[in-house]
């Protein structure tokens, strides 16, 4: 079947590492359910595992991929949540064990996957295959920040809220964009040059120039970025504020002023992904708001690397998409 994977790691080239062709279709586990391909979003996470972080060599070949939509057997369209986890422990996500698809088993920018049946979700009513697959990662992500890690109107509050999204751009920084607006609190966002910032404007965000002052200080900074942004993060949070981290595309050792973060009473909180259950809330809440994932480019699958090349660029304003055809 025609796959875009990993044949090996390379962190000094890693797109030398990807290979878009045909591979032998894996084995589907027992208790599995394979699903036809038919959208899949592109993260970070599939220039990393070329990168060889958290895929060792000895691992590849490794199918890249962690979002999809796609079809069963029987024709129904669903959501593929990507945790690879005990379905005991209620929070998934804390699950030591716990990996994600093209961790351990193969990922979904193929045109197979193979999943547990729990991990299935049918598609929003209305929804594009594209739009529905990039909700597991980014926009599940974001969601999660925004209302659990970061309990934005956790009191039925949202609309007195303020929320600093860090990075425009990317597919967290615009999923959380859209989301807190949805949620009715003020959104600001950061952005490197005047055109991303003009854009996240016309998301509804009020834009801010990297570093600059804000016009008020806000419940919620959801940050991507890391070290960069660090002090500004916290320097724009009111008391009580907190500091929702997910990720270091800008470095991951950062300096921290504790006198801020004492004095004010911050809170500093790291979120990863999200769970099966804040899945099926988000795709109601989508439903319900009308959200729709912002998409930067589609592209075929036999196309995969230059979809990777789009994201890896930073140039990609949204998510990247990747159909089966």
């Amino acid at each position: 079947m025609l796959a875009a994977y990993a044949r090996a790691v390379n962190p000094d080239d890693p797109f030398e590492a990807l290979s878009v062709g045909e591979i032998e279709p894996p084995a589907v586990p027992e208790d599995w359910i394979r699903v036809e391909m038919v959208a899949a979003s592109i993260n970070h996470h599939d220039l990393w595992s070329l990168a060889g972080v958290g895929l060792r060599a000895e691992q590849t070949p490794m199918i890249l991929g962690t979002d999809a939509v796609g079809r069963t057997a029987d024709g129904e369209a669903v959501v593929v949540y990507p945790v690879i986890a005990d379905a005991s422990i209620e929070d998934e996500t804390l699950d030591p064990k716990r990996t994600l698809l093209s961790e351990l088993h193969p990922g979904t920018l193929a045109e197979y996957v193979s999943v547990p049946a729990r991990n299935l979700v049918p598609v929003p009513k209305g929804w594009s295959a594209a739009e529905a697959a990039c909700l597991p990662t980014a926009y599940l992500t974001a969601w999660r920040m925004l209302t659990g890690r970061g309990r934005l109107g956790a009191r039925g509050d949202a609309a007195d809220s303020a929320v600093l999204v860090q990075g425009t751009g990317g597919g967290v920084a615009t999923a959380a964009i859209v989301l807190a607006k949805a949620l009715g609190a003020r959104v600001y966002a950061t952005g490197r040059d005047a055109e991303r910032r003009e854009r996240a404007a016309g998301l509804g965000a009020v834009p801010v120039e990297a570093g600059g002052r804000l016009p008020e200080r806000v419940d919620v900074v959801v940050d991507s970025v890391g070290a960069p942004v660090m002090e500004h993060s916290i320097k724009s949070l009111k008391p009580g504020g907190r500091l929702v981290n997910c990720g270091v595309t800008g470095g991951p050792v950062a300096e921290v002023d504790l006198r801020h973060v004492f004095f004010k009473q911050l809170e500093i909180v790291g979120s990863t992904m999200g769970t099966l259950d804040e899945l099926r809330e988000l795709i109601l809440f989508c439903a319900e708001s009308g959200v729709r994932p912002v998409i930067d480019s589609t592209h075929a699958l036999a196309d995969a690397e230059q979809a990777l090349r789009r994201l890896a660029s930073g140039d990609a304003f949204g998510k990247v998409v990747v159909t089966a055809s």
